[in-house]
Parts: C-alpha cells; structure tokens; sequence
C-alpha cells in the first residue's frame, strides 16, 4: 500500500504491507511528519491509498488527536447520534452514552452543550463514541491528549478490554511509555515504510479472582473478557471460580452480571497467581470478518437523520431560506396566474437547494466529519449530508407550492380559462422536484470532494445554478418552461420526463461525488 497527496506529490507512505489480527493491541512508532496520521486515516477507512488496498477492514471507530467543540448539540445528544449511526437501537445507545460518560467522569456534563466543555471534556466525548459502539477495529491518534490522569487510566483499561473482547486497537501516542509493555506488536514508520520493532512484555499485574453461582443448568457467556481460567467445584456444580489478570476484571464482572441469566458474585480477591492467568488470546487470523460489517437500515436513517439535525440546529439554514422567502414574497402576488407563480418558485428554488446541499456538505468540522466516516465510511457519510440537504429544499419546496396554490389565482394569464387545480397541483410539485434534485447536484459539484476552496465553490455555485436554470435540454428549463406557457393557454403540462432527466442526472453526480470523497478529502 502506498498514499501521496497529488498527482505528482511526494509519496508520504509507500511500499507498506501489513496485517492486524484479532486479539492485538499495536503501537505505530515515528518522528513528527513520517506519515504516522496518514496511516491511521487509510486504516480507518477515512482515505484511500493511491496504490495497493485495504481489505477486511471490521466496524471501526476512530478518535483524532483534537476534537472539535463546534457542533450544535449536548454531550448526551451527539453520542446518542453516533450511537445510533454505529447502528445502536435508541435505548441501547443512550444507555452506552451514559455508561461512558460515567466511566470518563463527564456525567455532569451530558446536557451541557459541546461548545461550552473544556478541551479535556471535549476529549473524553471523542472517545467515548468510540468505545459505546464496541468496535472491531479502534484506531486512536493521540487520543490521550488532554485527558486528565483519571480519564487516561479508564483508557487503558477500555484499551485492555477491547483487546480482550477479540478487537484489534491500533495507537499514537507521544508518550513513549503509554501502554508500556502490554502491545502486541510495535511498528515504526521511517522512510515512507514500516518497520517491525520489538516490544518488550509487560508485567500482567496481579491476578484477581472471582467466585460466582449461577443456575445449575447455565452455561458462562462465550467469549469472556481477559480469557479466564475457570474452575468449578465438584460439590457445588452452579459455583465457579474465574481468574483473571487485574485489567480485564471490571469487564469480567460485567459480563457475568448482564448475563441471561445472569450469574451472583460472591467472592472477590486478588490472588499471586500471574503466572496461571493468561493474557489476550493468541491472535486468530481466521477470526477476522472477510468484509467489513454492514451498517442496517436504521444505522443509515440516523445517518441521515444527524445530518439533518446537525443543519437544523446550527441554524445555517435561515439565510437560504428567508432569502428564497423574501424572492417569492416580491415574485408571487395574491391573485397571480397560478402556472405562472408555480413556473417562478421552481425556478427560484434550484439555486437554494444548491446552497442547502452545500451546507450539508461542508457544515461539519474535520475532525467530526472524520469520525462519522470512520464509523459508516467516507461515502456513505458524503451520501447522507446529501440526502439532508435534498430533503430540506424538497420541504422548502413542497411549502412554497403550497402556499403559491392557496394566494394564486387557477386561470390563464389572460384570467380567462381556468386551470384545473389538482393537475397544475401535480405539475408544480413535481417542477419544483425537478429543479430541487438538479439543485442539489449543482451544490455537490461545487463543494468538497470537487471544490475545497470557499471563493470558488460559491462563484461556482451561482454560475452553475444559474446555466442549469437557461441551457437548452436542461431538465429545470424544460420543466419551467413548461409551466409558464401553459399559463398561456391554461393547458397544464406535467414535468413527468424533465424530472426523469432530473432523477438520473442528480444520482449520477452523487455516486461520482460520493466515489471523490473516499478518494479525497
């Protein structure tokens, strides 16, 4: 695998080839600028290498070194939302939400709003989406940066349990001593490779203990954290004994106490027995899922539905719409033709859904924007800012047309024949869509993956919306110019072709412009 930045850039990161079993916790060695963050972003999934693949990459979860406080949301409600995203039913991820930011000590701070937390509380929330979603593959650069040393203890151990778990953690860290000799391999990047380095063993602790009754007929959960040695005694079948090393023995009782049914602890104790207990099982090649696992439905509705909340609440939205209001309000009287009308707030629409999408596209900061592509892949992330942002001018539309039905008058422009309503009703929806969905793929095409410069992308925009709006054989003219000469004789003419057009060329543009950006940031 290689990556570069450019055509005919520098290469950053060539001739890599390398495996990350279950089971592995690896530390990414290197000095500033070897490509260490390169790395992590192409084993997350967030860019793609110029050269070679990645393949079999799990369900992933990222956490970036700073994590951004500028989104409108409660700590609570954006982890609620990537919960949701990771594919958590409600309840489940809003119980894990609150299980973490217990565990990080921010349970005080689940209703505060993230742009009102200090960098250190912000921190814990990146890592706390990462682990409420129990990843197969946890990539972490530098995510002990700014954690106070409390935090940074229920880190490693959050580390340790994964690793326990059968997931694979890859890290960054400055520290040279963190997770000091519990990786299962070391790897340092130097001259735009990897090479393998040693990693010295670490001392496993002590053990601990745990003696537990359950139904006599029950049988342990499968795949406990830290693989504990089990006895059990003979004259007491429903009584075991389970030992442990000290890092896997919170998530050991916790296995065993949300058990179905689940097991009573009666005994707890630490013992000096290291050498008895083993660590994280060997790794397992053939574990690893040939593809990554698939997000279900629902994991694609609060995509989607994230997106749409994260434009609602960061108000961007109002300038769009107040000025597609204020055009309508100087361009559509009480009294007016009513193809007329529905023929000029189609128009007007196209170049506000381009501005709606935009937003949607651009309104997240990098760092956040990262971890959604980490967890649903970059793709499928650009798809659904997408589909937010078509959504909201297809609203905005539908709320325009019905307006313009009930002030605008059903006759000709020579107020002379009537129009028959329910036919001019279908017509104006289905112009407005038209030019929605073209729109749309005007804002795709003039921002980020295409257009990353700001200047460019909005002269882009207005000229882009602008030539969909006047060229010969465009869809929006076809099907606005179909609503303003049937005002001339009254005869309503259904956009039903001009839309089709729409359609194709608006998924066309968003599988290209979804395709860049798992190419390019």
């Amino acid at each position: 695998m290689g990556r570069r930045y450019g055509l005919r850039g520098p290469w950053v990161l060539r001739g890599l080839d390398l495996d990350l079993p279950t089971h592995t916790l690896i530390r990414i060695e290197g000095a500033n600028g070897a490509g260490k963050s390169t790395l992590l972003r192409l084993l997350a999934g967030l860019d793609a290498p110029t050269e070679g693949r990645v393949t079999g990459r799990p369900r992933t979860a990222y956490v970036p070194e700073r994590f951004p406080a500028a989104l409108p949301f409660t700590a609570a409600g954006y982890l609620g939302h990537l919960g949701r995203v990771h594919g958590l039913p409600t309840a489940v991820a809003a119980a894990r939400a609150e299980e973490w930011l217990e565990r990080f000590g921010a349970a005080d701070y689940a209703r505060t709003p993230l742009a009102e937390l200090s960098k250190g509380t912000s921190q814990k929330i990146a890592v706390a989406q990462a682990l409420l979603a129990e990843p197969d593959l946890l990539v972490l650069d530098e995510a002990w940066t700014g954690l106070d040393t409390a935090a940074r203890d229920v880190l490693d151990r959050a580390v340790a349990e994964r690793v326990a778990g059968g997931a694979t953690v890859v890290f960054v860290d400055h520290d040279p001593r963190r997770l000091e000799g519990r990786a299962d391999a070391g790897y340092r990047l130097e001259g735009r490779t990897l090479t393998a380095v040693a990693v010295t063993p670490g001392d496993p602790g002590p053990a601990v203990r745990i003696e537990a009754t359950g139904p006599a007929s029950a049988e342990l959960p499968q795949g406990l954290p830290g693989a504990p040695v089990v006895e059990r005694d003979t004259g007491e079948p429903a009584a075991i004994r389970l030992t442990t090393t000290a890092a896997h023995s919170d998530s050991l009782l916790r296995a065993l106490i949300t058990a179905h049914p689940p097991w009573h602890i009666t005994g707890l104790a630490q013992v000096r027995e290291p050498a008895h207990v083993p660590t994280a099982p060997a790794p397992d090649r053939a574990a690893r899922p040939a593809r990554p696992a698939r997000v279900p439905v629902r994991g694609t509705i609060a995509l989607t539905r994230y997106q749409g909340a994260l434009l609602a609440r960061s108000q961007s939205w109002l300038a769009p719409v107040l000025l597609y209001a204020a055009v309508l309000a100087v361009g559509v009287g009480a009294g007016q033709p009513l193809l007329d009308a529905l023929g000029y707030t189609a128009a007007t629409l196209l170049p506000v859904a381009a501005w709606l999408v935009r937003l949607c596209v651009t309104q997240e900061p990098p760092a956040a924007r990262a971890v959604l592509a980490a967890a649903v892949g970059p793709s499928r992330a650009h798809r659904a800012a997408l589909l937010a942002g078509l959504g909201s001018a297809l609203a905005l539309g539908g709320t325009a047309v019905g307006t313009v039905l009930l002030i605008s008058e059903p006759a000709d422009a020579g107020h002379t024949v009537a129009v028959p309503l329910p036919a001019a009703s279908l017509a104006g929806l289905l112009g407005a869509s038209c030019c929605a969905l073209l729109g749309a793929a005007v804002g795709a095409l003039c921002a980020r993956p295409v257009l990353h410069r700001r200047g460019w992308s909005l002269v882009a925009t207005v000229l882009g919306a602008l030539l969909v709006l006047v060229t010969d054989g465009s869809p929006a003219k076809a099907a606005v110019t179909g609503l303003v000469t049937g005002s001339l004789t009254g005869e309503v003419r259904v956009p039903v072709v001009p839309l089709a057009g729409a359609v194709v060329v608006a998924v066309a543009v968003a599988a290209l412009t979804s395709r860049l950006a798992a190419l390019r940031e």
